[in-house]
């Protein structure tokens, strides 16, 4: 029985000129160069399909997270390989098993009586129809017939699936198996907080940057990075502790670094385009909030802040650290309504922050608008945080501190804008590490990066979530990121928060298990028309840089020639 069509006049002499006989399947989309696998033998839209490998398929060379297509009648169906397994036509096998020393039985019963079986989960179709295929790739709704061929697929289909590498669409990585680019759609990401997950080592920060590049170069939006340990400023590490390149040093014209630390950037090679300081006048008690997991803070505590803010005004803290013991302390206590013990606890913790030399009383600084100027002119803002980048309390402080400021603006010019929309503020992308710990069901409802999580770029601001547990952020922020990029995690916990609200997430769990330690990661989502499994393309390189666009003193030094010539002639 066939289940194909036969073969247009066109597509046959095709075929003929390429030396080839007959007609097959691949030819619909004009696209033979799949490698053959077997043919679909059960399933179900719910279980997947089982495809029956062929006798010449390797079943060692099958990898679960493979991206599958499956040729049926009227549709082709793209999907990804979520299990291999071994069958036998007869179950006497498992008790008494061949004797397989002779090459020839082995040869005999492989494949026949033995055989191996795949499960491809059906994710997208796309109609074999050339004028019905112009419409997309659409959800998958059914399954295909029995015997129909499968095949992994081949560049065409990366290509009309993720679509070609552009101004909207940036090559994160390839399939597994594949030198093709895979790309993720920018414009679709940016419209949506996101997150990059795995457990240490596997390579977050270097997606991370790809991802802030990918930003970058589609130029919809600015980047607004929290830089906790000095990696995407102006140079970061490897494994191994080798040097790569950082946004500045890669995009010097585009990319502005801010810094807690002036000391730290310049022993690293960098000077600043501002120093960042902060007034106590401008800590908050929501900034306290923030801080009451990291500094071991009651409830009560805590929430002591708003009255000591009510009490005292905007220079509520440098007031209360200011504020003598003993009697007067009690006083203020049961003036405030206070336990006298929390409000001494509170006192001794916020006594902490004393020690960080960005934080002074003198009042009166600028670093927040320095950023918005920056941001509002299309640069990206990368605040580098030097030794501070490992006192938990600064970064939270820091971070939370700057984003609520500049959220608080941004609703204000979302606001003007609804008379003017020529005054929408552009596009705003808040990269954080360590999400969990400003993201965690205790506090996801009380910080602004729970809000900003929550309202899908209400007013023009995204968060680009970064961390190794996942299980520690709240489900409600998980659920609502739009794309997620996950390298392996060690953790059952992690994984199911990682995908949670994942259709098909029990067979998608059995992939992102199995990733490599390394440069491997599930990428699905909104910016992605089906989940698929890639290998991170190669950051750190001479050839990755020129790839990205970057050119070295002397690549300059002749392009500058070459635009003088263009602009006045030759020997000018």
């Amino acid at each position: 029985m066939n289940f194909f069509p036969d073969p247009t006049e066109d597509q046959q002499d095709k075929r003929n000129a390429m030396g080839g006989k007959g007609w097959h399947p691949e030819d619909v989309t004009g696209d033979a160069v799949r490698k053959p696998l077997g043919m679909v033998v059960a399933g179900s839209l719910t279980e997947g399909m089982e495809v029956r490998l062929d006798g010449a398929t390797s079943i060692e060379k099958i990898k679960v997270g493979t991206f599958v297509n499956i040729q049926g009648r009227d549709l082709q169906f793209f999907g990804v390989l979520t299990d291999v397994s071994l069958n036998s036509t007869d179950p006497s096998l498992r008790l008494t098993p061949p004797d397989v020393s002779n090459p020839f039985i082995f040869d005999v019963i492989s494949g026949t009586t033995a055989y191996g079986t795949i499960t491809v989960e059906p994710m997208l179709t796309l109609s074999n129809d050339p004028i019905e295929a112009m419409d997309g790739a659409l959800p998958s709704k059914t399954i295909p017939p029995h015997f129909s061929k499968v095949a992994t697929a081949s560049e065409n289909d990366i290509q009309k699936i993720f679509g070609s590498e552009d101004d909207s669409h940036f090559y994160i990585g390839t399939p597994l198996d594949m030198d093709t680019k895979l790309c993720l759609n920018i414009e679709e990401f940016v419209k949506r907080s996101n997150g990059v997950f795995g457990k240490s080592g596997t390579g977050k920060t270097f997606l991370t940057r790809l991802l802030l590049i990918g930003i970058l170069q589609n130029g919809t939006a600015s980047n607004l990075v929290f830089d906790m340990h000095g990696e995407y400023g102006w140079k970061g590490t490897s494994e191994g502790s080798r040097e790569v390149k950082g946004l500045k040093q890669l995009f010097s014209s585009k990319v502005a670094v801010f810094s807690l630390d002036d000391e730290s950037s310049r022993r690293r090679g960098l000077t600043p385009d501002y120093v960042v300081r902060i007034g106590y006048d401008e800590i908050e008690p929501e900034d306290i909030q923030v801080l009451r997991e990291s500094l071991s803070l009651s409830d009560v505590a805590a929430d002591a802040s708003y009255s000591l803010k009510r009490k005292f005004g905007k220079g509520w803290l440098r007031k209360f650290l200011a504020y003598p013991g003993g009697e007067e302390f009690g006083e203020l206590a049961r003036e405030l309504n206070v336990n006298d013990r929390a409000l001494s606890t509170l006192k001794n913790r916020l006594e902490r922050l004393q020690r960080f030399d960005f934080i002074d009383e003198s009042g009166g600084h600028n670093s927040v608008n320095q950023i918005l100027q920056y941001l509002n002119r299309g640069m990206h803002v990368v605040l580098e945080f030097g030794r501070y980048g490992n006192h938990l309390e600064a970064y939270m402080l820091v971070a939370n501190l700057v984003t609520r400021r500049i959220y608080d603006r941004y609703t204000r010019l979302k606001e003007e804008a609804m008379g003017d929309p020529s005054q929408e503020p552009r596009p705003l992308v808040i990269t954080i590490e360590e999400a969990h710990k400003f993201l965690s069901p205790s506090l996801a409802d009380q910080t602004i990066f729970g809000n900003i999580a929550r309202e899908l770029r209400k007013y023009n601001v995204t968060l680009l979530v970064v961390d190794q547990r996942p299980s520690g952020i709240d489900d409600e922020v998980m659920s609502q990121l739009g794309t997620k990029i996950a390298c392996l995690l060690d953790n059952d916990k992690d994984t199911d928060a990682v995908l949670t609200g994942v259709s098909g997430s029990r067979k998608l769990r059995s992939v992102l298990s199995r990733l490599e330690s390394k440069q491997q990661a599930l990428v699905f989502g909104h910016a992605v028309p089906m989940p698929v499994v890639i290998r991170t393309r190669d950051y750190g390189t001479a050839e990755s840089y020129k790839e990205l666009g970057f050119k070295d003193e002397a690549e300059l030094a002749i392009q500058v020639e070459q635009d003088i010539e263009d602009l006045f002639g030759p020997g000018s």
